[in-house]
């Protein structure tokens, strides 16, 4: 018999978590350290984070086009191959939308995520409640810091309950 309190391993032998939104900060290195430090089997994917690469591929691979509208055009396609595949993959997706930068790109992966039935979590500041209202009621959890989503994760996976 189970003892209430007691680890239960899943079946899922090991997870994928997509981690997507804003490249700027570490949050990512945060999350991916508590995942090790609970020995959790998880692998993590994100989008290409070196801003400069990813506002670039598409005119760097294909030419430069003759406007800026086009630019991003083709740069966004080319960067949403790798995005609708890691995110189609994902057991978990999770989002976060910083402080300093507006990220429409992780509205997108989260529409795009919750469209496809994915679990979703939510990392956003207090503040941020308002504008970010119908994405966080898609979510399956909202989260203020990267510890707690690392928490969530540790808990879902491994069932550790840190009090």
């Amino acid at each position: 018999m189970v003892q209430p309190h007691s680890r239960r391993r899943c079946i899922i032998t090991t997870w994928t978590v997509y981690l997507s939104g804003e490249i700027h900060s570490d949050w990512r290195s945060e999350i991916e350290a508590a995942a090790k430090a609970h020995n959790l089997p998880v692998t993590f994917t994100a989008p290409i984070t070196v801003h400069a690469d990813s506002d670039d591929a598409g005119a760097v691979i294909l030419g430069e086009p003759e406007s800026n509208f086009w630019r991003d055009n083709m740069g966004a396609k080319v960067n949403a191959i790798r995005t609708r595949k890691l995110i189609a993959d994902a057991d978990i997706v999770v989002v976060r939308f910083g402080e300093k930068y507006r990220q429409w790109n992780a509205a997108f992966d989260a529409g795009y995520a919750a469209a496809l039935g994915k679990s979703l979590i939510v990392q956003h500041p207090t503040e941020f409640t308002h504008a970010l209202k119908e994405v966080d009621g898609a979510a399956l959890a909202t989260c203020e810091t990267p510890a707690q989503v690392a928490k969530i994760l540790a808990y879902v996976i491994d069932g550790t309950l840190d009090r």
